[in-house]
């Protein structure tokens, strides 16, 4: 059985950590979409409320938490770390596994860990109604969840792909009290331009975002909340590493490799960029690396360059490896990683050279998923079945090559309400996708050229 490592409560992070003043070089600017200048604070006020945006540009190494956000962390937080012995015992070999396990919020995902935050901060701002886009639906969920807490009403645009493949996402955004629509749809300009130029399309995160980005934008009641990209989304998640940090100096451990599902960046970003810090302190040295699906390869096939963040070009221009804006993944059941573009922070360490990445097939992650669900009693997320393969392999190749090491991946959230994708996968009816070279040549086509790039 898994050994399960437990912080006391009184070691609940006080602060969210902003990696961006430790690193080498600053990530390059955001862009307003119309004169590729970078953009304010009064630029994004429209879409997010003060606080949030000062967040998203601060240079301080250390944001405290809010008494009020860590009462509501503590409900969950902080979450366990596992040992896993069972999986260990499967694989054999000298390799230590270890697994943050996240499924113990609320919703069952890391996804809270932001969603509280922004809840908060809007409320605090007086903001009556966020919108927002979701994927599989862990993030519409945190976020419905989160807005029950503050008194603020939530709509969410759901990737029509997922919205049709696990309708209990559905059930339990509305028991939370918010509103939910599969996106295209036709509340939006943006929505009814897609389903007249294909209404079979099975929609993606990007077109979702437009979606939910009009609402705000034309509603001065209205804020808008996104639930990866973003940096200050991301520095939310760091309690994840933080918490793990800890948790790993209590049985005396450091990893040799730190793993985690990549389609927006929030998981990865959250169990990573403090292992990150520790890095460029010295006090450590792992290989830190992303797992990403193969249908939406960002950042192994992705270029790096400016681009929207949606497909309806309503956001401004961020850097990041990106497959380009237009381009709409197949509906793999890992929906929360079906996004064209990487997080601009995820994809500047990357550059930087302090992390890495690969792809795998969905095929190969439920097969994988399905060995540890077995051996450890757990039934990864589609999503983080990305991370739990990976961690295998790792653990396969230090078998083979004799090699001790210390494996530590992100299990973001359970599978629960994806049990349709098993399914599938006993089935025997998913498909690996590989997407032609030609079909993402087309897309960045239609990416804005930024002088200077």
């Amino acid at each position: 059985m898994a050994t399960k490592i437990i912080l006391p409560e009184a070691e609940l992070p006080t602060h969210w950590y902003n990696i961006v003043p430790d690193l080498p070089s600053p990530p390059p600017p955001v862009l307003h979409p119309g004169t590729h200048e970078p953009v304010g604070p009064d630029d994004l006020a429209p879409l997010f409320p003060m606080d949030l945006i000062l967040q998203e540009v601060s240079t301080d190494s250390y944001i405290e938490i809010p008494e009020e956000i860590r009462e509501v962390y503590r409900t969950w937080r902080p979450s366990p770390l596992y040992r896993a012995h069972g999986l260990e015992k499967l694989i054999g070999g000298p390799a230590r596994i270890y697994y943050k396990y996240e499924g113990v919020s609320p919703v069952g995902s890391h996804k809270p860990n932001t969603a509280v935050a922004q809840a908060y901060y809007n409320a605090k701002a007086g903001v009556k109604k966020l919108s927002t886009e979701t994927g599989a639906g862990q993030w519409g969920s945190a976020l419905a969840f989160a807005c029950s807490l503050f008194g603020i009403e939530c709509e969410v645009y759901q990737v029509r792909a997922s919205y049709d493949q696990k309708p209990y996402r559905k059930a339990l955004i509305e028991t939370f009290g918010a509103t939910i629509h599969p996106s295209p749809s036709p509340n939006t300009n943006y929505g009814r331009a897609v389903l007249e130029s294909d209404p079979d399309t099975p929609g993606s995160l990007g077109i979702a975002i437009s979606e939910a980005v009009e609402v705000a934008a034309t509603n001065e009641d209205v804020k808008y909340s996104l639930g990866s990209v973003l940096s200050h989304v991301l520095m939310h998640q760091t309690v994840i590493g933080e918490e793990a940090l800890k948790q790993l100096a209590m049985v005396d451990e450091k990893p040799d490799v730190v793993i985690g599902c990549a389609g927006g960046g929030s998981n990865f970003a959250g169990l990573a960029f403090p292992f990150v810090r520790e890095k460029l302190a010295g006090t450590m040295d792992p290989v830190i690396r992303a797992v990403e699906p193969a249908a939406a390869p960002s950042l192994t096939r992705g270029s790096y360059q400016f681009d929207f963040g949606d497909t309806g070009q309503m956001t401004p221009l961020v850097k990041m490896h990106t497959l380009g804006h237009p381009f709409v993944p197949e509906p793999i059941h890992a929906g929360g990683l079906r996004y064209h573009g990487m997080a601009p922070l995820v994809s500047h360490l990357q550059e930087l050279g302090l992390i890495e990445s690969n792809s795998l097939h969905q095929t190969e992650t439920f097969a994988k998923a399905v060995d540890f669900a077995q051996a450890e009693g757990i039934i990864p997320g589609p999503e983080p079945t990305h991370a739990v393969a990976e961690a295998m392999n790792e653990a396969e190749r230090a078998k083979e090559a004799g090699e001790e090491k210390v494996v530590l991946f992100n299990l973001s959230g359970h599978g629960h309400f994806d049990m349709a994708a098993y399914q599938a996968y006993f089935d025997g009816h998913l498909v690996d996708y590989e997407h032609p070279q030609h079909q993402i040549d087309e897309a960045m086509q239609k990416v804005p050229v930024v002088a200077g790039e």
